[in-house]
């Protein structure tokens, strides 16, 4: 846990103190790579949102430092990312460029307030199937603004509404262009190919480079950068403060709200992703500040609105990042392409570039997590289908703020079923002797933890201190969820997940006494796949026998495997 005096200190100033040539070296590597793998997706993401490629670079480079920089995060990359180009492309429709960026300026406040008013972990408020569905939403929308792109269709204007977006495809589908299609395709089987057989490429710049050099060298008639919007201008992005209007403004409130929560959800759950594969612990309130500031700066400089950035900051890791160094230097990189190469991004081809989005689409759109969804009761599925709906068909920040409203309805549902009248008798009083801890004693292999209350959406950071100690646990935990009132899917996915970790540890995972409501629904959604059905048991006294029958189990396989050893 990050110390009082030190609670506001952005992790690079934490970090830097024992500094030294080893980490800067595994920290240049990574940021070039990440510098390299960022350049398209920014110009990417910029182009899918309406608005020219040297936008998003600009972003990746301002954004991306600042947040580096300033940010509660060891590893997390910042910049454009896939969950704001529907927003963007909607805000410029109606309100212009200028809109776009006092949005963001809007957005950027409120993230700097959430921060600095201690609410980082208020993301957690969102419920799972709401998150779900919006980034399932989202995930069709980017691929289907590229469409045009990845099939060379030949059209002056995309539609911005789903609907009329596909009539429109439809409509030029004759002029359907082979050797974008072609390259597009290929490039696809590229990245798949480097994602399951040489996972340390990225095979974003694999194909970044290879298709520009063969569409340079065999002179493919596809179109690039240059050709639609006349390159990349070469020198420093150009300072200017955009115009601001209080009549504009006032309707960009909503927009606002829903880049700031978009943003917040998204930098921290990557912050959570670069914790796990860096073993390490985020400050959710400095990553909040540093990300408000980054959305100020990014539009007097031209940029886009940015957050943390999941797949970067995975390859920001796996490249050997040791410190927010790295993040830095990729936008260094970025900033030096700009400077000394920026006419060699012109002959990137936009085939390319919609092959890469397509993978992006697919990879956060969270399709695993949809069978999971299924499981659950029948307003959770609702929930889910109705946020992903709304996302495609009519506007994100509408989705969001219903599948919002849906969702409390349903907590205060969940809630009120909770409190129950019911006579004392014998049989109550005799089954609740094998669920009392009373009497019983816990060995020195298993410690017992218990949930009281209603274990829902809000509440499922309550098992942070678990994982912070996780190293000091014995090899056996119990979960005793006697007086867990109720449960819903975010509390399933926090159980689950608290399984999965400590599984990952060498660790097992027991769950007893579960009540009616939180039973049915872990059999609805098989929770047994993830801890064993022997391993969820009636009662403590249940519970302890089985931890017993475990332990013995271990130490036996442990001597019989020391015994062949020596033998």
């Amino acid at each position: 846990m990050t110390s009082a005096p030190n609670q506001w200190l952005p992790k690079s100033a934490l970090l830097l103190r024992d500094y030294d040539r080893h980490k800067f070296l595994s920290d240049l590597i990574a940021g070039v790579t990440v510098g390299l793998v960022a350049l398209p997706l920014a110009m990417a993401f910029a182009i899918a949102s309406g608005v020219s490629p040297q936008a998003g670079i600009y972003c990746a480079i301002v954004t991306g430092f600042l947040i580096s920089a300033l940010g509660g995060s060891k590893t997390q990359i910042g910049g454009p990312t896939g969950a704001f180009v529907v927003v963007i492309s909607g805000i410029i429709a109606k309100h212009g460029i200028d809109g776009l960026f006092e949005c963001t300026m809007m957005a950027g406040v409120l993230l700097v307030l959430l921060g600095i008013t201690g609410m980082g972990t208020a993301v957690k408020y969102f419920p799972r199937p709401v998150i779900i569905g919006f980034t399932n939403g989202i995930a069709i929308l980017i691929a289907s603004t590229q469409i045009r792109d990845f099939f060379g269709l030949r059209m002056d204007h995309v539609p911005g509404d789903f609907f009329h977006r596909m009539e429109a495809f439809g409509a030029a589908w004759n002029t359907i262009s082979m050797p974008a299609t072609a390259l597009a395709i290929l490039s696809i089987a590229v990245m798949i190919f480097f994602l399951k057989f040489a996972k340390r490429i990225p095979g974003a710049i694999v194909v970044t480079f290879g298709a520009t050099i063969a569409v340079a060298l065999l002179r493919i008639p596809v179109e690039t950068i240059g050709t639609r919007f006349h390159g990349i201008p070469s020198g420093l992005p150009t300072f200017a403060v955009p115009h601001f209007s209080y009549d504009t403004a006032r309707q960009l409130l909503s927009p606002a709200f829903t880049v700031a929560m978009l943003g917040a959800i998204e930098s921290l759950m990557s912050a959570v992703v670069s914790d796990r594969m860096s073993n390490d612990k985020h400050n959710p309130n400095v990553e909040l500040v540093a990300q408000g500031v980054a959305n100020i700066v990014s539009p007097l400089f031209g940029g886009l609105p940015a957050t943390g950035a999941i797949a970067r900051t995975a390859t920001n890791v796996r490249s050997g990042a040791k410190t927010p160094v790295a993040g830095i230097i990729h936008s260094l990189t970025l900033l030096a392409i700009v400077l000394f190469a920026a006419p060699l991004v012109s002959n990137v081809p936009l085939a390319a570039l919609a092959a890469i989005l397509m993978i992006v689409a697919y990879n956060m759109g969270e399709w695993h997590e949809i069978p999971e969804i299924l499981k659950l009761s029948a307003a959770d599925i609702a929930v889910w289908l109705l946020t992903l709906t709304l996302t495609v068909v009519a506007d994100l920040t509408f989705a969001v703020e219903v599948g919002m409203v849906l969702a409390a309805l349903m907590f205060i549902r969940k809630v009120s079923r909770t409190t129950t009248v019911a006579r004392v008798t014998k049989d109550y009083v005799e089954d609740s002797r094998k669920h009392i801890l009373q009497g019983k004693d816990i060995p020195p292999y298993a410690t017992v933890y218990r949930i009281h209350g209603p274990f829902l959406f809000g509440a499922t950071d309550k098992f942070a201190d678990i994982l912070r100690d996780i190293d000091s646990l014995p090899p056996i935990v119990i979960l005793r969820l006697r007086n867990m009132t109720a449960v819903d899917a975010t509390g399933l996915g926090a159980i689950r997940d608290l399984a999965d970790t400590l599984h990952a540890s060498g660790r097992s995972l027991l769950l007893c006494g579960a009540r009616e409501q939180p039973a049915k629904l872990m059999h609805q959604a098989e929770f047994e796949r993830h801890v064993g059905t022997e391993n969820i048991c009636a009662s403590i006294a249940d519970a302890l026998q089985r931890a017993a029958s475990l332990y013995t189990t271990h130490h036996t396989s442990s001597h019989e495997e020391l015994a062949a050893k020596v033998n």
